[in-house]
């Protein structure tokens, strides 16, 4: 595992709430179980810098508890809007979660 990715929560800590809010390298996160996928978004909404973390998730997309804006939480696109919630990648390993704290950078769409 490369140094800088963080150990952040267990999956069955997630797998209790289906989402759950972490501090990665000081950075707050919010991780979310979708089926048996683990994705990680910044936990501070890029719209009205409400917790994501005390969202919901609903037919595979986060939404924000602040407008109920539906976010996808593989890639932090926001659906009908040009905003984008950074994403980090994450890795399984056991029963750690793992994430990157650095946020991923989306190419643009053409």
């Amino acid at each position: 595992m490369d140094e800088e990715w963080v150990e952040a929560a267990s999956l069955a800590q997630l797998r209790k709430r289906k989402r759950l809010g972490v501090s990665v390298a000081g950075r707050p996160v919010a991780l979310f179980l979708v089926g048996d996928d683990v994705y990680a978004l910044d936990d501070v909404c890029v719209h009205k810098q409400r917790s994501l973390s005390k969202g919901t998730v609903l037919n595979g997309r986060v939404i924000c508890p602040g407008h109920q804006w539906l976010i996808d939480p593989a890639t932090g696109r926001v659906e009908d809007r040009d905003e984008c919630q950074p994403s980090h990648a994450v890795r399984i390993a056991g029963d750690a979660v793992y994430v990157d704290p650095r946020p991923r950078v989306l190419e643009e769409e053409h």
